[in-house]
């Protein structure tokens, strides 16, 4: 599984706006094949960041999602609606909780 995180964080004017499109932005991409979860957050400690949660299959899914023309057309618009953080990619291995 790949998890990815990310957060932008948007100026006053623009949050409305930056909300909208993360949303959709998420709600298009858990329809993709290998999307396990793909959520955006808002930061109780910071209103104006948007924090991203993503999980996928294996890296061809994910390599996929980056070559979607709305996700790239997702990080072009969220560029001008804000300040991107980058995105951080993380291979991981399930394994239960403890007892």
């Amino acid at each position: 599984m790949i998890i990815v995180t990310g957060a932008v964080r948007a100026r006053p004017e623009t949050a409305a706006a930056l909300e909208a499109l993360c949303l959709a932005h998420a709600a298009r991409s858990r329809t993709e094949p290998g999307c396990l979860a793909h959520a955006v957050h808002r930061d109780c400690a910071d209103p104006l960041r948007f924090f991203f949660y993503e999980e996928w299959a294996d890296a061809d899914a994910l390599a996929a999602h980056f070559k979607v023309p709305e996700s790239r057309a997702f990080v072009r618009a969220a560029r001008t609606l804000g300040e991107t953080d980058g995105a951080r990619i993380h291979a991981a291995t399930p394994v239960p909780a403890p007892a």
